[in-house]
């Protein structure tokens, strides 16, 4: 799926599934793709992955044939710029609370006329031989999601929602339990509660929502699904090798006990 195709399916609220990675090497990038995912995420935030790792994954990624979306580590311009200039197929924005944030986010990633995205000769734009074709079309391909993490950003969800260069939001649960005082207490109505209200602003501003499934299986999909989700990132290379470490260490504990 490219840039494009993927920004039609969240502007259209269609299903989306994603894969994460939070490992930097391509090889893993690679078979990620290969599940058939509709996008890669890139976890800079909490993770060690380097702005050079994160270029060879996301060229893995698009050689697969499937777009990358990279998380950010933070509100930072610069980092931003740098991504984008590698490739990435537009940005995942972590702790999003104020409209003015997303007035200068707007500006880190489109290009003129639009807001003021620095013009480069970058892998991007294939080393300048696509530049014409990539600038034309980048502000009406790209993607910027919002990751809503606290409950000032639920609070002004609408404010949020307002500008048509967001194509959605992400919540963060764990985040989110935190600042209603909750942490960890995911399964709270207080957190559904507040993630309801997203829900439902994303709905009426015909915005995507999505959430991170821990461990994703058909029926855990299919009630995000109900819920009014419309992308969704299945589990994460380390929550994979997680679950495999956990029934490894019982299975070895069984044969040495």
């Amino acid at each position: 799926m490219n840039r494009g195709d993927l920004k039609r399916k969240f502007r259209n609220r269609l299903p989306v599934l994603a894969g994460w990675t939070s490992l930097g090497h391509p090889q893993i990038a690679e078979m990620l793709c290969r599940s058939g995912v509709d996008f890669l995420g890139i976890d800079l935030e909490h993770s060690t992955i380097s702005q050079e790792q994160a270029q060879c994954i996301i060229a893995a990624s698009q050689a697969s044939g499937v777009a990358c979306i990279p998380r950010v580590a933070s509100h930072n311009g610069e980092s931003i710029r740098k991504l984008l200039d590698s490739g990435a197929d537009g940005v995942l924005v972590p702790t999003v609370e104020t409209s003015d944030q997303v007035r200068r986010l707007i500006e880190w990633v489109k290009y003129p006329p639009v807001e003021r995205c620095e013009l480069v000769v970058a892998r991007s734009q294939g080393y300048g031989h696509d530049f014409e074709g990539y600038v034309s079309h980048w502000n009406e391909t790209s993607v910027l999601i919002l990751q809503i993490e606290s409950i000032q950003a639920v609070e002004n969800i609408g404010e949020l929602l307002q500008f048509d260069e967001v194509d959605g939001v992400m919540i963060g649960p764990y985040d989110l339990s935190g600042s209603l005082g909750i942490p960890g207490q995911i399964e709270s109505e207080l957190v559904s509660e507040a993630s309801r209200v997203v829900l439902a602003s994303c709905e009426r501003h015909h915005k995507a929502c999505g959430t991170h499934l821990i461990q994703p299986d058909s029926e855990s999909v299919e009630t995000a699904l109900s819920d009014g989700y419309t992308f969704l990132a299945l589990a994460s290379d380390v929550f994979v090798l997680q679950k495999w470490g956990k029934d490894t260490h019982e299975l070895i504990r069984r044969f040495h006990d």
